[in-house]
């Protein structure tokens, strides 16, 4: 196994890997890629082929988000050296091609690895992982190609790494920890007697451990317990129900012992609450008036069901008024370098308008939440003088 580290926009890794393949001329070239990201790096114009509706209805709003956000943070990173994003990936793909050699993609898929990261994430990493996602998103960092190289060196890496596990552990296991037994498990399996695979710098320590460790025996090359999103726990799907339930429930008890005035207030501080943080939400995010109205209607419904946010449904309105031009997809990751590219592109103003109405649908749900406990309890409370 020849493992040969990279950076990701890197001019120098470009050479390198195009040199290693050809001086190794190895049985297999195995990529730190996923088909889907494969076929992203060789079609650049698949954005334009993209159905921004389907990708809400199937639940992918963030994890979109976050590819394009990273996506675009990694262009600006190359702009320096004049090197886009997983160009030594694709060098060491045509120059495998150019020799016939066979290719295997080796990563887990991206959807997977997003996912997996979220689910493994507290309330407050999770919180933690939307302010890094959103500094990274508008940060004007630029890095020289000399500052890039050296992020190849083990030290620099190293350091970089024990950053990323202090104040991401979740994070980091999910992103380099599983992906490092996942890549080696994979090119271990890769066919042939010499396998040569282009990785990120970041993986080769991790991925030459687990090869040697399977070698040795000491660990079985069966990665399938990381391959898929966890499922959530029988505790998470019943308090999915149970919250809603149990909020309905706390009404209902308002009018029944409180009279129809508790019952009301009770009911008003739900849908109010709701109400105002999705449709703050939505104007924030420069949703037209029809989805701001919809997002407000639809938050108090949607905030016990669920099955479907706000966000969704506030995102495929916005898509069907404000319709995104082809010319929106051609821009939309040069845009999504900035706040005002966030609202000048129709796209990204569907995923602001996803964002944002699910923030403040979820914040209004947790302060109605609170609104209706705190009324039922002084209710009961007076209850309780009274039988004093």
């Amino acid at each position: 196994f020849v493992l040969v580290g990279t950076a990701h926009i890197s001019k120098q890794s470009i050479e390198e890997v195009e040199l290693a393949v050809e001086k190794e001329n190895p049985d297999t070239v195995a990529i730190e890629l996923d088909q889907k990201r494969l076929q992203s790096l060789e079609d650049p114009d698949s954005w334009r082929k993209m159905d921004i509706i389907k990708v809400l209805k199937n639940k992918q709003g963030f994890l979109m988000l976050c590819n394009l956000v990273l996506a675009s943070y990694q262009r600006r990173m190359g702009e320096g050296s004049g090197v886009k994003p997983g160009q030594e990936m694709l060098a060491a793909i045509n120059k495998a091609k150019e020799l016939n050699i066979p290719l295997e993609m080796v990563d887990r898929p991206i959807a997977v690895t997003m996912r997996r990261a979220w689910a493994k994430n507290s309330f407050w990493g999770k919180c933690k992982l939307l302010g890094i996602l959103i500094a990274t998103a508008f940060s004007k960092e630029e890095a020289a190609p000399e500052e890039i190289e050296n992020l190849k060196q083990t030290n620099e890496m190293d350091a970089m790494m024990k950053e990323v596990a202090q104040y991401f552990p979740k994070v980091k296991e999910v992103l380099v920890d599983e992906r490092d037994r996942y890549l080696a498990s994979h090119i271990w399996q890769s066919q042939g007697n010499k396998v040569l695979a282009v990785l990120g710098a970041g993986h080769l320590k991790g991925v030459q451990k687990h090869i040697s460790d399977i070698a040795a025996g000491t660990e079985s090359p069966d990665c399938s317990a990381i391959s898929e999103v966890p499922p959530k726990s029988i505790g998470a799907k019943i308090a999915m129900w149970i919250i809603p339930l149990l909020i309905v429930a706390l009404i209902a008890l308002g009018f029944i012992f409180g009279g129809r005035a508790k019952g009301f207030d009770m009911l008003g501080a739900w849908v109010w609450w709701n109400a105002a943080l999705a449709g703050i939400g939505a104007l924030i995010a420069g949703a037209h008036p029809i989805t701001i109205l919809v997002s407000a209607i639809g938050a108090p419904l949607t905030s016990l069901c669920p099955i479907i946010g706000i966000g969704i449904v506030a995102g495929i309105v916005q898509a069907i008024i404000c319709k995104p031009k082809v010319q929106d997809m051609e821009t939309m990751q040069q845009d999504a370098t900035s706040l005002k590219g966030f609202y000048k592109n129709r796209l990204l103003r569907v995923l602001l308008v996803f964002i944002l109405s699910s923030l403040g649908s979820s914040i209004g749900t947790f302060l109605a939440g609170a609104n209706i406990v705190k009324i039922i309890s002084s209710f009961f409370d007076k209850i309780a003088t009274l039988f004093n």
